[in-house]
């Protein structure tokens, strides 16, 4: 079965043309042009990837994507026609999984599509016993992919919650932000350290008291991170 795909972007001639090869490829793809339109189409459907734009009508990309970070870990793909960093980074602070820079190369899109959905679909064909760890009142539950503190769940997005899987496996050993980038993110992601700084953040802000001075997971400067 074809993955599913909801592609975002006001110009429709980009529409067009990433639809048409999307759709050369099996995939079933749907396209919204408004803020709007996306999110009340990302309520309604399930799909394996979402494409974003950033500037959109009614609703912004990043407005949109922190929304539907609400209710859902489906995967995100930025799409930017600035080259400006601030604007990669703060689509990864709203949620965002990747980002692509306009203009882009359609087969680089679809190279990022399905290197995205591999890891997701080999995650989601693991038929192992359920898998729960537990430490320190956090528990992590690996086949449904939810996150427990003290009982209440956190809301995490698909890239975080990664990264606090990896560590709480490892309680102890310590990650450079280089080998958690090649471990999450794959060694064919463009991006550079500072998405690894960017997840850890946003996680120590939905799972730490005190997000400054952080009990699960810590830093060893000049080395990465660890879970304590």
């Amino acid at each position: 079965m074809g993955q599913r795909i909801l592609v975002v972007d006001d110009e429709k001639v980009i529409v067009k043309g990433i639809r048409f090869s999307l759709e050369q490829d099996g995939m079933e793809v749907d396209c919204a042009y408004d803020g709007e339109e996306a999110l009340n189409l990302a309520k309604q459907n399930q799909y394996d990837m979402i494409l974003l734009d950033v500037m959109l009508p009614k609703m912004t990309g990043f407005e949109v994507c922190q929304q539907i970070r609400e209710f859902s870990n489906v995967p995100i793909v930025m799409l930017t026609a600035k080259g400006d960093d601030m604007d990669k980074i703060l689509g990864l602070d709203y949620g965002a999984d990747d980002y692509i820079t306009k203009p882009f190369n359609i087969l680089e899109v679809k190279a990022r599509i399905k290197a995205i959905i591999r890891r997701t679909v080999r995650k989601s064909e693991e038929k192992e016993m359920p898998r729960v760890v537990e430490k320190g009142g956090m528990r992590l539950d690996c086949d449904s992919r939810r996150v427990y503190i003290d009982g209440r769940e956190i809301n995490l997005t698909a890239k975080e919650f990664e990264v606090l899987e990896l560590l709480m496996k490892n309680p102890g050993k310590v990650y450079g932000r280089e080998k958690l980038l090649q471990l999450v993110w794959g060694n064919d992601y463009p991006g550079d350290v500072r998405t690894v700084d960017v997840h850890i953040r946003r996680l120590r802000e939905k799972i730490e008291n005190v997000p400054g001075e952080p009990v699960y997971v810590r830093t060893k400067w000049g080395v990465g991170y660890y879970f304590a």
